[in-house]
């Protein structure tokens, strides 16, 4: 049996090749498109509130509903939270490969559907845009788990890691890509219909042709998905898939000899099925709860307090970008310019802190392992919440803004060299195989709850505690200033969490999953050696 494993090892020692780039590139274009479809509303949401939600006569542009903009901009959330359990769940059971197309076509067809919104009355447009937006996010939710298993299952044990956070690091060309895109986008239309400031003439500051802007910018994301569409239905499934959830090695060390290019040959003489295990508990068991239990929580609890401090910051960009000048006030602009000020400040972000944040991971992460990273990560932005929070209004003053800027920069290069790379990277190595893409679900639908508490909860809870200086439609909150302490603290709880979980640097999956450790409960006999290169891989 043991002859027959050598594709696992062979996997586990492979040098860097081809086909892993090849690999990087078709799960990081979904990933990148994820993001694109993802943010891009962002860009788009004053657009909407011009040009569906105008009040004559009044002295400031139309802006969405509280409601109308929380639904467009949480929706997709909710469908990536379901994706994320439902395809994590269907990945495990019906393998990698297959779920895999699935999520990209779903995101290639909604993705256009959503730009297609019918109807020109604000209730049809919206609607249908939102429950477009909802089946988007429940293919980008499929592909979370699915990226980050199939990435973690080819991958060799030294540069797993930063094969993983590679993948996830397409999620920062992503944000760069809308915000380019918009950028030229809004430009070309800028400069073919020419309009006066809102100030100057209300009506005349939203050309009809607005309306094709937003619909060309969601529609777009469309196009990365499609160029990898033929390149993932060629990928064969993985060969820990096949062969510890399949029970056929044979076909496994095949597909494996065919993209590694290499000879690893099994025994002929065994059956296919060779791998037999009487250790295959399932989630819901107390053997998974004594030996996963523990590590489900740390996975879990980090995601989503990570993501209430990540989505939340969001929020504090279009405040940020007014204080400092850099989006002057809505009414002295017309609507096409307003959506260019927002693109070109949001890409401006992307580029000085989230991008460089995810490559430093990707460099990093294989020498330095995953627990400091996440832990410094954390403790960072922990600082950093503070330093806005204890002295806020020392920072409102002006000239104190750059400085703010440059603090808030750094949380959120600090998120991506930290806990937003590791939270996606470390379910996909620490539990068993056939439980991996479920686990990775799980602990990804816990971001994204977290996620929706950061992007609605703080929406509310940053309001001005005295109600007459809300905005309009929104009850008195706790003020900007309580709610950057309470994240600091949300951070700080990050750090404590990230104890829960064991660092897997350097180890092969079986090893770090302990699928070869044996089952006491049924008594099987395996010897195992430990050493890196001649362990004989989950064979009870």
């Amino acid at each position: 049996m043991a002859g027959d494993m050598k594709v696992l090892n062979a996997l586990d020692s492979a040098k860097t090749q081809w086909y892993h780039f090849t690999a990087i590139i078709i799960a990081g274009m979904g990933f990148f498109t994820d993001a694109y479809d993802l943010f891009c509303i962002s860009l788009v949401t004053k657009l909407l509130g011009r040009i569906y939600y105008h009040v004559d006569g009044s002295s400031k542009p139309g802006s969405l509903p509280p409601n109308v903009s929380a639904a467009v901009n949480g929706v997709a959330f909710c469908g990536t939270l379901a994706g994320q359990l439902f395809f994590g769940w269907l990945g495990d059971k019906m393998g990698r490969k297959k779920v895999y197309g699935m999520t990209l076509m779903l995101m290639c067809i909604c993705s256009i559907a959503s730009g297609l919104s019918f109807g020109r009355e604000p209730k049809t447009v919206l609607t249908t845009l939102c429950f477009f937006r909802f089946w988007l996010g429940f293919g980008i939710g499929g592909d979370y788990p699915l990226s980050a298993t199939i990435m973690s299952e080819y991958a060799n044990k030294k540069t797993r890691g930063a094969f993983i956070a590679a993948v996830f690091a397409m999620q920062g060309f992503g944000i760069l890509g809308g915000g380019i895109f918009a950028i030229i986008a809004s430009a070309a239309f800028q400069a073919s219909f020419k309009a006066p400031a809102y100030e100057v003439d209300a009506v005349g500051s939203t050309v009809p042709q607005a309306d094709y802007l937003w619909r060309i910018i969601l529609m777009v994301g469309a196009i990365p998905a499609l160029l990898t569409y033929y390149w993932r239905m060629k990928m064969p499934e993985t060969a820990r898939y096949t062969a510890l959830v399949a029970k056929n090695v044979q076909q496994a060390t095949a597909d494996m000899e065919k993209v590694m290019q290499v000879e690893i040959g099994t025994e002929k003489k065994e059956p296919t099925s060779a791998v037999k295990s009487n250790n295959e508990f399932g989630l819901f068991t107390k053997q998974f709860l004594s030996r996963h239990g523990l590590h489900l929580l740390g996975t879990c609890s980090t995601w989503f307090l990570l993501d209430i401090a990540y989505y939340s910051q969001n929020l504090f960009q279009k405040d940020i970008f007014s204080a400092i000048g850099w989006i002057p006030a809505a009414k002295t602009m017309n609507a096409i310019e307003e959506v260019y000020k927002i693109a070109r400040a949001q890409t401006l972000i992307a580029l000085c802190s989230t991008v460089p944040g995810y490559w430093f991971t990707v460099f990093l992460i294989d020498r330095i392992g995953r627990f400091i990273i996440q832990l410094l990560g954390f403790s960072m932005m922990t600082v950093f919440m503070f330093a806005l929070a204890i002295p806020y209004d020392h920072w409102t003053h002006p000239g104190n803004h750059i400085g703010f800027v440059v603090l808030y920069s750094l949380t959120f290069f600090f998120a991506n060299f930290g806990p937003n790379a590791t939270t996606f990277i470390v379910p996909a190595e620490i539990f068993p195989a056939r439980l991996r893409s479920t686990c990775h679900g799980i602990s990804a639908a816990s971001g994204k709850l977290g996620a929706m508490v950061g992007a609605f909860g703080f929406l509310y809870l940053a309001q001005p505690q005295d109600k007459t200086k809300a905005d309009a439609g929104y009850p008195a909150g706790i003020g900007v200033r309580n709610s950057l302490l309470v994240l600091a603290v949300v951070n700080l709880l990050g750090t404590l969490c990230t104890f829960l979980v064991p660092e897997s640097k350097g180890k092969s999956l079986e090893e770090i999953s302990r699928e070869n450790d044996d089952s006491d409960e049924a008594g099987a006999q395996v010897d195992i050696s430990h050493s890196s290169d001649s362990r004989t891989l989950p064979v009870k």
